[in-house]
């Protein structure tokens, strides 16, 4: 079980140069988990960088996965993380998620590139 940060669906979702590296970590999409704050980022960017019949493609493929709602629990977590590792909001609630769901997180994001657990794919 993985979480693939918005950074990475965006590759993919577009045919960015790391496409290739994280359709392998997409192939088999009831093993990823999908915290909500990734299915907003996504949808926004890729509706506002290209069209709203993309973006709403992109949510219909993001919805095969098992998707995590922001609770009580990770939410307090992910202040602690963002206190912790000088992590913005929306990064802290993908961290806490992959934490409490004892997963790994696959990110270009810089942001996360020293956490445990994170699996981090330069570009």
């Amino acid at each position: 079980m993985v979480i693939v940060d918005s950074s990475g669906w965006i590759e993919f979702f577009t045919d960015g140069p790391l496409a290739t590296v994280y359709a392998k970590h997409l192939r088999a999409l009831d093993n990823v988990f999908l915290p909500t704050i990734i299915l907003y980022e996504v949808y926004k960017i890729i509706k506002c960088e290209r069209t709203e019949e993309d973006a709403l493609s992109a949510a219909s493929v993001m919805h095969r996965t098992l998707i995590v709602s922001l609770s009580d629990s990770i939410a307090l977590l992910a202040a602690d993380l963002s206190l912790k590792h000088s992590l913005p909001m929306a990064d802290a609630m993908v961290y806490a998620t992959a934490v409490e769901k004892q997963c790994g997180l696959i990110t270009s994001d810089r942001h996360f590139k020293e956490l445990i657990g994170v699996t981090f794919i330069g570009k």
